[in-house]
């Protein structure tokens, strides 16, 4: 480990190393006159939409212009000249992408079309990975997508994404990763945090990506969330007072503040909530379901000179669950778990308590406008605290498990000829304690009482890449990768993934087909069991074995099909899983610890529609996935069977692939965000779902004849209006029928789920100078 330390040393002092990708693109284009001659010292200028954020530029002897280092976005191209109208055109800027523009200036006085090649109604081919891009707008609009422990933001737009079990799941599986202003947060813990990475106010624009990864982005197969944070550029001395009031006693609250200067900007909040409503429930009913949490987030930007710009982030928070009860002991529910060897949950009164906190520090470098260096350096510390109840019966489990991660990574990017050439370096070094405590009510032969343990153990990740886009033709695009990692901790893993894709755009027809395949390296939690736990586990015939890293296989192929600029895009994937990282709980204890399944395999197809702005009144969002999510026995790590145990593992499913705990074949969201007269909105989404695999089909006492459980539809609206410029208010509600289904009767955490009731809740806010 040693060795770690000192690279991650090297990393934070000297800097030097290029590495991961960032949260920024290009915009290039020409200007040029009626008869396509360029223009030179035409005046060019890029504007953001939603902030003040502004470059300006002339163009040269080419009429060519070039806007490098800007943060993904909605933006505006302006070109000017004397003699010539002025004319303006669209684009949006995601991750890694280089869009261009063709402005044409009309004579003064002549009417003139104005032909742009790549709008935002249009595809580009600078990518193979599938993003969708949220800005903080549609955010605010969409019912619920605000609200701090909430997933809207995510599962309304992003196909194959649901929650269940508290958890979100995403193209099948677990592992996702949230990336703050292109730095990737680690957090190796599967299943310990339920919430987002970041409070969903303070957001600006998100990235979903939904795999096809290039090699500098990481080893998430499943899926990442980029976001870029607020920066005070749409601020000028301003604050925003966010208050929100509903059923369940609920309040979701933030004060922010920002504001910017030419050369600066900084945007700080505080937020905090409760509710009577936190976590799925066992039964229909709400018990001892309280949640609560705060926090703070601040971010810094200066920029030094035209070559240089620093950005600080920070961010602490705190959540506070109950854990939900069947109150009656004499449930059908209760007697499953029972009969099963669980505990039934009327006599818990657990809680989960989850500390956060990040701080992280960019350098942006431009040595020239095709190559820019980016220097990262950052620590997170997380924590995942689960307190049993004084009088829990008839076993109560206290567990605490904290990380400490140190790093660093950075960006080179160079952009010559064709080519857009990443090499990369990252690493952190992690440092994980836990404590495990567990007591019997009445102790027997075969579950003792044994003595709280603790350990701590260290691990470290170093990746290093390079990838290249190369553009061979306007129209088509190839992507090439090797992505290296080495794992080190109490076992030792290397891995070497090459990753290939490509994008072609059918001339005229202007659809474009994409297609990719990779593999991954995930490296695995750092969970050791010692002392109590150990005991645990043996009293009850289970057994510890050491975690592996996650390898994967992943391949994609779809078209995007642009329409008077509306977006179809349709995909069809498949990934195959070796050590496929899960979650199970220790016997009696109600507490998730991970494992991996020798093999997973999911395959899918998955569909979204995105309308331009219809009439100036709204947009349509369509959002469809199916999807078959299965694995196959025996576990290799975690939590298993003794290898000399004769018995049948409880662990263990039949021979082949079975579906896992989280598949839901069809998965559909439809919505729309409207724009109404007056400075008012609404907005509707309506989800469905097939239903998840029925956990207890076949055995004697189950509740749902078929191997998966009832398909359900909820629908939300919300609606809204602005007053005077500094007043907002709002109301929405979700599930707006009430109707209550039972999700998941996989016997996890805290037994069975149901889905979230009616939520009631309005919002005002208010700004104001400071």
């Amino acid at each position: 480990m040693r060795r770690y330390a000192f690279i991650v040393a090297c990393v934070l002092l000297a800097a030097s190393l290029p590495a991961f990708a960032t949260i920024f693109g290009s915009v290039r284009g020409v200007v040029h006159d009626p008869q396509h001659r360029p223009i030179r010292g035409a005046r060019v200028t890029l504007k953001a939409k939603d902030s003040s954020f502004t470059q300006s530029q002339d163009s040269n002897s080419n009429g060519e212009f070039l806007f490098t280092s800007v943060p993904i976005g909605d933006y505006t191209v302006t070109a000017s000249y004397k003699g010539f109208q002025e004319t303006s055109e669209d684009v949006i800027v995601e991750s890694d992408t280089r869009p261009v523009l063709h402005l044409q200036l009309a004579i003064e006085g002549a009417k003139e079309l104005v032909t742009v090649y790549e709008t935002p109604g249009q595809v580009t081919t600078d990518s193979a990975t599938p993003t969708t891009l949220l800005s903080r707008r549609t955010i605010q609009q969409t019912p619920g997508a605000n609200l701090t422990n909430d997933m809207e933001m995510i599962t309304d737009y992003v196909p194959a994404t649901y929650v269940t079990h508290d958890m979100l799941h995403m193209l099948g599986g677990h592992q996702f990763e949230w990336l703050i202003d292109g730095v990737p947060i680690p957090n190796t813990n599967i299943a310990t945090n339920l919430g987002p990475q970041i409070y969903p106010r303070d957001i600006d624009y998100l990235e979903a990506y939904s795999g096809s990864f290039d090699a500098d982005y990481g080893d998430r197969t499943y899926g990442m969330f980029n976001v870029e944070p607020r920066t005070g550029f749409e601020y000028n001395r301003d604050c925003d007072l966010d208050i929100t009031a509903g059923n369940f006693y609920q309040t979701d609250n933030q004060l922010s503040c920002g504001s910017h200067s030419e050369r600066s900007a900084f945007y700080i909040s505080l937020n905090g909530n409760r509710s009577a409503y936190g976590l799925q429930t066992p039964i229909a009913q709400d018990v001892n379901d309280a949640a609560n949490g705060f926090g703070g987030f601040a971010t810094f930007i200066f920029n030094s000179d035209a070559q240089n710009q620093y950005r600080l982030i920070a961010s602490l928070m705190r959540d506070y669950y109950q854990i939900p009860i069947d109150p009656n002991p004499n449930s059908s529910g209760n007697r499953i778990l029972e009969s099963s060897g669980e505990s039934p949950s009327y006599g818990l009164h657990d809680a989960e308590v989850e500390p956060d906190g990040y701080a992280l520090l960019s350098w942006v470098h431009t040595f020239s406008p095709k190559t820019i260096l980016t220097i990262s350096p950052f620590y997170h510390y997380n924590g995942a605290d689960y307190h049993g109840g004084v009088h829990d019966t008839p076993v109560r489990s206290t567990i605490q498990q904290n990380a400490g991660y140190a790093g660093a990574q950075t960006d080179f990017t160079r952009t010559f000829w064709k080519n857009q050439f990443q090499a990369g370096f990252y690493s952190f070094y992690q440092h994980q304690s836990n404590y495990f405590n567990n007591v019997f009510a009445v102790p027997t032969a075969g579950s003792p009482n044994l003595p709280a343990s603790s350990i701590g153990v260290n691990g470290g990740l170093v990746d290093e890449w390079v990838n290249d886009t190369f553009k061979v033709t306007p129209w088509f695009t190839l992507i090439l990768g090797l992505r290296s990692s080495q794992f080190d901790s109490t076992i030792k893993e290397q891995a070497n993934d090459p990753r290939f894709g490509a994008a072609l755009r059918v001339p005229h027809l202007k659809w474009v087909f994409s297609g990719f395949y990779g593999y991954y390296y995930q490296a695995p939690p750092l969970s050791t069991a010692t002392g109590a736990l150990l005991g645990l586990a043996t009293s009850q015939d289970f057994g510890f074995a050491p975690l592996h890293g996650e390898r994967d296989i992943q391949w994609q192929y779809g078209v995007t099909i642009p329409y008077r600029n509306w977006t179809l895009w349709v995909n069809n994937y498949e990934t195959r899983a070796e050590n496929w990282l899960d979650h199970n709980n220790i016997g009696e204890s109600n507490i998730f610890w991970p494992i991996t399944w020798s093999y997973a395999l999911i395959q899918g197809w998955q569909l979204t529609l995105r309308s331009p702005n219809v009439l100036h009144h709204g947009q349509f969002h369509l959002a469809y996935a199916n999807q078959i999510a299965r694995a196959t026995s025996p576990i290799t790590g975690g939590l298993i069977c003794p290898p000399a145990d004769g018995t049948a593992c409880p662990l263990d499913i039949p021979p082949g692939l079975a579906p896992v705990d989280h598949d839901q074949r069809n998965t559909l969201n439809f919505g729309f965000n409207g724009i109404l007269p007056w400075n008012a909105y609404a907005s509707t989404n309506v989800y469905y779902g097939s239903g998840f695999t029925n956990g207890l089909y076949g055995a004697p006492d189950a509740q749902y004849p078929g191997p998966y459980l009832p398909s359900h539809t909820t629908f939300d609206i919300s609606a809204g209006k602005r007053f005077a410029g500094r007043y907002t208010i709002s109301a929405t509600m979700l599930n707006v029928t009430d109707l209550r289904v039972q999700l998941d009767n996989s016997l996890t955490f805290g037994g069975f789920h149901w889905n979230e009731p009616r939520q009631i809740y309005g919002e005002v806010r208010y700004r104001f100078k400071f």
